[in-house]
């Protein structure tokens, strides 16, 4: 799941959540109420939405701040090289 959550045994809610999350990350602009709508498919509710939202964009501004101030990751985050 570290390095590709698609090839991992998920529930479909689970997926489904991954899947907005890699969106969100990967193409913001691109998102829209139809994502959303999923997600409720899969019993999220407005709160639980909120939440998921809050989480996956505070990682990317974590994450925006460490890359950008030069952050060493911590030894047991680094990407394995292959």
């Amino acid at each position: 799941m570290k390095k590709d959550y698609r090839s991992a045994d998920l529930s479909a809610a689970d997926r489904a959540l991954c899947d907005y999350a890699a969106k969100l990350t990967e193409t913001p602009a691109d998102m829209t109420s139809t994502d959303l709508d999923v997600l409720r498919g899969h019993g999220f509710d407005d709160r639980s939405l909120h939440d998921v939202v809050q989480v996956i964009a505070y990682f990317n501004y974590i994450n925006r701040i460490a890359d950008g101030l030069g952050v060493d990751l911590e030894p047991e985050m680094a990407t394995e090289n292959p």
